[in-house]
């Protein structure tokens, strides 16, 4: 049996981010990731959006961390050469009832200290994007898009470099919290058995199934596991738009918008659909309705030119109907289980967010000694 002084379960953007920070302060980690690369699941699946912190609920963790995480990750990205573009956006508002609802978009972002929000007339908005329909828009100017690939290379470039390792196809099989330390049964081609004093559950989609395998920890501290897939489809034909555009958001996401990708192409997307399990099938069924949901700010859009390309899948800790949830960070305080941090529902805007959840983390395992 091995000894490892932290083990960050999961190589996808927050739980490489943790790891590197942790490593940063000195201490040794071992990244465990069941895929046969990092970020395979929702980190590489998304709309690459540097978000800027509008949407979320005052004083909550994903408010907190997307503001602070936003500034972290532009100059993280600039220091390291990771390719980004700070494109700003539009929130369109396309009748004079959606006015309201982007008045109080405007008013929450306030709130949660993002000041730069600029409200726009329809002439505005039409100078800046032709192709753009809507009664009025609001444009975030700090909103970017970011090569998410390129960003986890470089975060696991960093981690490695503070002595950290990352170990691919290494799924975890079992864990058990005792007082002499957190034990860790990994699966893959070579089991083995290690001993650590933190254990850092960032598993993303599967954080409640890995945390409901740590024996120790109080059976009703782990959240149900929710899954809201997203298609995403590309348009084969020049962006209509220069920068991200979006309508306003829907129950489990921030509706259907169009993201140009650094590449200069354009997407849209994600949809919200509830699933029961991880299954990334493109289902194009509803492709009419996802037209439909485009047409309404972009009624000039090509959608001959329309393509499947994929989907993604939101790790939701509530299901369809219910209130949106808050990123949950829990330690033994929560749980029961001393030295493990559980990562729960970091959905959008967890890429945004990843640096300031890491600087959390690593200052809770120091704190915890």
């Amino acid at each position: 049996m091995e000894n490892v002084e932290c083990i960050v379960v999961g190589a996808g953007v927050v739980g490489l981010a943790c790891a590197a920070a942790i490593a940063r302060s000195g201490r040794e980690v071992l990244v465990l990731e069941a895929e046969n690369a990092i970020g395979t699941h929702t980190s590489s699946r998304n709309s690459e959006v540097i978000h800027a912190g509008i949407y979320y609920e005052p004083g909550s963790l994903k408010a907190e961390f997307c503001r602070r995480g936003k500034q972290q990750l532009y100059a993280y990205a600039k220091d390291r050469g990771i390719p980004l573009r700070n494109t700003g956006k539009l929130i369109v508002a396309c009748s004079q009832e959606q006015v309201v609802k982007l008045e109080a978009i405007r008013r929450n972002a306030i709130a949660n200290d993002v000041m730069d929000l600029e409200l726009l007339t329809q002439a505005e908005t039409h100078r800046l994007e032709p192709a753009v329909a809507c009664h009025s828009a609001l444009l975030s100017p700090s909103t970017g898009i970011i090569d998410s690939h390129a960003y986890m290379l470089a975060l696991a470039g960093e981690l490695e470099a503070h002595g950290g390792m990352i170990a691919l196809q290494t799924p975890v099989s079992g864990c058990a919290v005792s007082d002499s330390g957190i034990f860790v049964e990994t699966g893959g081609k070579d089991p083995t058995r290690l001993r650590a004093r933190h254990l850092i559950n960032c598993a993303g989609l599967m954080a409640p199934a890995v945390a409901r395998s740590i024996r120790g920890l109080k059976e009703n501290s782990v959240p149900q596991a929710h899954y809201a897939i997203g298609h995403y489809y590309r348009l084969g034909s020049r962006s209509p738009c220069q920068r991200p555009v979006y309508p306003l958001p829907e129950p489990g996401g921030l509706g259907i918008h169009l993201t140009v990708d650094l590449g200069g192409q354009a997407k849209f997307g994600p949809d919200v659909r509830w699933i029961d399990k991880i299954d990334y099938s493109f289902d194009d069924s509803r492709f009419a309705d996802f037209v439909s949901a485009i047409m309404t700010y972009l009624p000039e859009l090509p959608v001959d030119r329309l393509a499947p390309d994929y989907t993604g899948i939101r790790p939701k800790i509530v299901g369809a109907g219910q209130p949106a949830a808050d990123f949950r960070i829990d330690e033994a305080q929560v749980h029961g289980g001393r030295g493990v941090v559980n990562l729960f529902g970091i959905e959008s805007p967890g890429l945004t967010a990843s640096l300031a959840i890491a600087d959390y983390v690593a200052d809770l395992v120091r704190r915890s000694g």
